[in-house]
């Protein structure tokens, strides 16, 4: 069966058009803004004791983990501030034990907390925000056995938080 050439040149023109158009046709990848508010202020993010990683270290991780656990529940198109307002790190740095290591001690009262202020817009119009103070006391409750690191229970803390907040409905 032949192919009439107008068809064929209008196929054509079609494909070339749906491919240059791809990936401007589809909506931008969601973007995501942290900023720190007076980090020198907050309750639990420095090296006080000398048994931890210091407020840089820590500021960079919270600032990993809240872009990677947005980013995983936003919509395409979304753009995210979240204002840092405070941190208080999961446990309590005991001044006794060895500086080396960095032990945290970590009970079942002392779980992760942070306070924020954030603002979601899809469009350029506000869909959510406002200023949270983001804990759970069951913290130790969900706690993976095979997770580890220094933010494991902060990481598991936001990563739930921002799927709760921002995944669409």
């Amino acid at each position: 069966m032949a192919i009439h050439p107008a068809v064929r040149h209008g196929a054509m023109l079609v494909g070339f058009l749906v491919t240059a158009a791809g990936p401007a046709a589809s909506a931008p990848a969601p973007r995501v803004t942290v900023n720190f508010v007076a980090p020198e202020r907050y309750t639990d993010a420095g090296d006080r004791v000398g048994a931890g990683p210091g407020l840089r270290v820590t500021l960079a991780e919270v600032r990993r983990i809240i872009e990677g656990a947005a980013l995983r529940a936003m919509a395409p198109g979304d753009d995210l501030r979240v204002d840092v307002l405070d941190i208080d790190l999961a446990g309590f740095a005991h001044p006794g034990l060895s500086p080396v290591s960095s032990p945290r001690v970590v009970t079942d009262v002392t779980p992760p907390a942070f306070r924020l202020h954030y603002d979601l817009r899809r469009g350029g119009r506000r869909i959510a925000g406002g200023d949270e103070r983001v804990s759970d006391i069951n913290f130790l409750f969900g706690a993976r056995a095979n997770r580890s690191g220094a933010f494991a229970y902060e990481e598991d803390l936001l990563r739930d938080w921002f799927r709760k907040r921002l995944t669409p409905q």
